[in-house]
C-alpha cells in the first residue's frame, strides 16, 4: 500500500501530522510571526496545514512549503484555495535538505521532519543559512519522556530527553525563546485518530483492495504504540532565535 495514501488516510482526522492540538498550534504560531508582513518557509510541510493555518490568521504572511510528495502538495494547494489564500503560498516539489532560496526568511518551519536532514542540530544548521536577521525557528521532535527500551530505539529512532535536547540546540548556537510539551492528552489524540482514521476507511471499504492492509497497518501500527513506546515517547516543538542575533 503506498505510503503516501496511508498518510493521507491516516490523518484524515487529524491534519497537523504531530501530536499538537488546533489550540497549541495557533499558540506556537503566534509566538513564532513576530512580524505582520513575515515571509514563512516550511522545509516538509507535507499537506502544509501550518502554512495555511498561518496564512488564514495573519493576512500579511507570506509562505513557501517544500515537499517531495506530489499528493500531499496538491492537498496543500487544494487547502489553500479552499481558504483563499493560495495567493500568498508557493509550494516546491523538492529535497527539504537541499532547498535554497533567493529570499531568507523570517520564519522556518520544521516540525517532525528532522529524518530529512538526518536529526535535529543537522536540520537547524539547514535552517540558519535560510533566516533573515532577528529570524525564528519553529522545530518540533521527539523526546524520550523515560528510558525507552531497544524495541522503541528501533522503532522511532534514537532522540535524547527534554533537558538534554534543549542543551544541545542552546550548546549549537540557538536560544529558545518559547516552547510546548505536547500533553499525554495531545499524544494519545494523535495516535488514536492516526490509527483509528485508517481502521475507519479500511471498514467502509470492505472491497476495495487496499482495505484489508490499511486495517492491518492500523492495529500493526496501535500494537507498537501501546505496548512499544506510549509510556516513554513525548514530543517538544520549540521557537528558537539565533543566540546573539
Amino acid at each position: 500500500m503506498d505510503r503516501d495514501l496511508i498518510s493521507r488516510l491516516a490523518h484524515g482526522d487529524h491534519p497537523i501530522a504531530a501530536p499538537v492540538c488546533d489550540e497549541s498550534v495557533h499558540r506556537l504560531l503566534r509566538r513564532s510571526i513576530h512580524r505582520p508582513d513575515a515571509r514563512l518557509l516550511d522545509l516538509g510541510c507535507g499537506t502544509g496545514e501550518w502554512l495555511v493555518r498561518a496564512l488564514s490568521t495573519y493576512p500579511g504572511v507570506r509562505a513557501d512549503g517544500v515537499d517531495l510528495s506530489d499528493g500531499a502538495l496538491a492537498r496543500a494547494g487544494a487547502r489553500a484555495a479552499e481558504l483563499g489564500v493560495q495567493d500568498r503560498l508557493t509550494l516546491h516539489r523538492k529535497d527539504a535538505a537541499v532547498f535554497r532560496s533567493a529570499h531568507s526568511f523570517d520564519l522556518v518551519l520544521s516540525v517532525g521532519a528532522a529524518h530529512a536532514f538526518g536529526g535535529l542540530l543537522p536540520t537547524l544548521a539547514a535552517v540558519r543559512t535560510q533566516l533573515a536577521p532577528g529570524g525564528r525557528v519553529l522545530v518540533g521532535e521527539g523526546i524520550w519522556e523515560r528510558e525507552p527500551s531497544q524495541e522503541a530505539i528501533k522503532m522511532l529512532g534514537d532522540f535524547a530527553d527534554l533537558r538534554t535536547t534543549v542543551d544541545r540546540v542552546a550548546a549549537a548556537g540557538w536560544t529558545p525563546v518559547y516552547g510546548h510539551v505536547s500533553t499525554r492528552q495531545e499524544l494519545d489524540d494523535y495516535e488514536w485518530s492516526w490509527t483509528g482514521s485508517l481502521a475507519s476507511w479500511a471498514l467502509d471499504h470492505p472491497d476495495d483492495p487496499d482495505a484489508e492492509e490499511a486495517l492491518a497497518t492500523a492495529a500493526d501500527h496501535r500494537e507498537e504504540w501501546l505496548r512499544g513506546y506510549r509510556d516513554v515517547f513525548g514530543f517538544v516543538c520549540l521557537v528558537l532565535r539565533r543566540t546573539g542575533d
